[in-house]
C-alpha cells in the first residue's frame, strides 16, 4: 500500500456507514508497515543511479553497474504455506481432507489471526478467490488462513463444523504460527460471508465442535461478513417473484444445503420445508448478546443476495446488544472489482485492527 494511494472521487463516495456517507478523509489510507518504501520527505521512490567513486568500491562492483540506494525495511515479509490440511473426515466411501493457505507476516511478536471462508454458492470453496485483499490483511500484520469447507450435497451443519474446526486448528498451532491465540477473526464473502457470520453467532455452542483440537475453545473475537447470508429463508427478499419463486424451488443451494439433493424416494425438499432445521442453520437465530463484534458490508445494487440479509442481521444483533456495524457499499453488486479496492479492504482491516487489539481472552 503506498503511502501516496489515490482514492478516486468515486470510491470515496461509494462508502456508506450506518446510513452516513465517509468521506475522503475517513477512508484515505494511514502510514503502516505495509507502505512502500517511497521516500517520506520527498515522496520519491530509490531508482537505481550512477555510482559515486565511493560507491565504485563496493564488493562485486564492475564498471557499468548503476547503485540502487536509500531502499529500506519498511514491507514486512510475507510467507506463503499452502495445502495445509487442517480436518479429515472419512467415510465408508472417500477420505475428504479439508485444506487452508496460510499467509503469514513474519514478526517475533505473536500476531491476530483472520480465517477467510471463500464464497461458492454453498456449491464451491475456491482456495484461491480474493487474493488481493486477503494479502493487504497479511499487509496489515495480520495472519490470514483461507480454509475450504465442505459444500453440498453434504447438509448443514457439516460446513459449520468445518469453519469451527479451522478456528481450533489456528488455536491449538498458534505458537508454531506465529498467532495470538486470544485474537481470532473470521471473514468471508457471499457463503463465505453466511460462514463468518455462523461460526461467530455460534460461539459457545459447543455441540458444533467435532472432529480433532476439541480441548481449545472455536470461539472468534470479531467477525466480518461481505454481502452475507443471514436467513436462509429469505435470501430472495425484496426481489422480483420469479427470483423468490427459484429460492422455494428443492433445486436451489441453501435447500440442498439444509434437506440434501433429491435421492431414491426423496424427491428433494424445499427450503421451508422443514422450518426448525433451517432456522438453525441461518446466523440470525443464534444471534445474542455473547456475539463477538461484526461488520456487515453488502452492495446496494446486489442482485443475488438481498441487502436485507444484512440489514436485517444488523438490526437483530443491535437489539441484542451486540457491537455491531453495518456498511453499505453504494452501486456494488454481487461481487465484482469495486469489492477489492482499498477503501473497501480499508474498513475490513480497521475493523479487525480495532476488534482484535482489545479481543477478550478466548475460554
Amino acid at each position: 500500500m503506498q503511502k501516496k494511494f489515490v482514492l478516486s472521487a468515486l470510491a470515496a463516495a461509494l462508502l456508506l456507514v450506518q446510513g452516513c456517507t465517509m468521506t475522503q478523509e475517513q477512508v484515505a489510507p494511514t502510514a503502516n508497515a505495509a507502505e512502500s518504501t517511497v521516500d517520506a520527505v520527498s515522496g520519491a521512490t530509490p531508482v537505481p543511479m550512477a555510482p559515486t567513486e565511493a560507491q565504485k568500491q563496493f564488493r562485486g562492483y564492475t564498471e557499468g553497474a548503476t547503485i540502487l540506494s536509500g531502499v529500506k525495511p519498511t514491507i514486512a515479509t510475507i510467507d506463503a504455506r499452502s495445502g495445509v490440511i487442517y480436518s479429515q473426515h472419512a467415510t465408508p466411501h472417500e477420505l475428504v481432507q479439508l485444506k487452508m493457505h496460510l499467509l503469514i507476516p513474519q514478526s517475533a511478536e505473536p500476531k491476530p489471526a483472520i480465517v477467510f471462508f471463500p464464497g461458492g454458492g454453498f456449491t464451491t470453496a475456491d482456495l484461491d478467490r480474493y487474493f488481493q485483499f486477503r494479502y493487504i490483511l497479511a499487509e496489515y500484520g495480520f495472519v490470514v488462513a483461507t480454509a475450504e469447507y465442505r459444500v453440498v450435497p453434504n447438509k448443514f451443519p457439516a460446513l459449520l463444523e468445518d469453519g469451527k474446526a479451522a478456528v481450533r486448528y489456528l488455536r491449538y498451532h498458534a505458537k508454531d504460527l506465529g498467532i495470538d491465540p486470544n485474537r481470532i477473526g473470521v471473514l468471508g464473502d457471499s457463503a463465505g460471508g453466511y460462514m463468518a457470520q455462523i461460526v461467530g453467532t455460534t460461539n459457545g455452542e459447543t455441540k458444533y465442535d467435532q472432529g480433532d483440537y476439541t480441548e481449545v475453545s472455536s470461539d472468534v473475537q470479531a467477525a466480518c461478513s461481505i454481502y452475507g447470508i443471514s436467513d436462509l429463508l429469505n435470501i430472495g427478499e425484496g426481489y422480483s417473484e420469479d427470483i423468490v419463486a427459484v429460492h422455494h424451488s428443492p433445486a436451489v443451494t441453501e435447500a440442498l444445503l439444509v434437506n440434501g439433493p433429491a435421492f431414491n424416494t426423496f424427491p428433494g425438499a424445499s427450503i421451508d420445508a422443514d422450518l426448525k432445521r433451517a432456522q438453525e442453520a441461518s446466523a440470525i437465530n443464534h444471534v445474542d448478546a455473547n456475539d463477538p463484534p461484526m461488520l456487515l458490508l453488502h452492495g446496494s445494487a446486489d442482485t443475488l443476495v438481498s441487502p436485507w440479509q444484512s440489514a436485517h442481521m444488523f438490526e437483530k444483533m443491535k437489539s441484542a446488544g451486540v457491537d455491531v456495524n453495518y456498511v453499505m457499499v453504494e452501486g456494488a453488486p454481487h461481487g465484482g472489482e469495486l469489492w477489492h479496492q482499498f477503501p473497501v479492504v480499508k474498513v475490513v482491516a480497521e475493523f479487525f485492527k480495532d476488534k482484535l487489539s482489545t479481543a477478550e481472552t478466548a475460554k
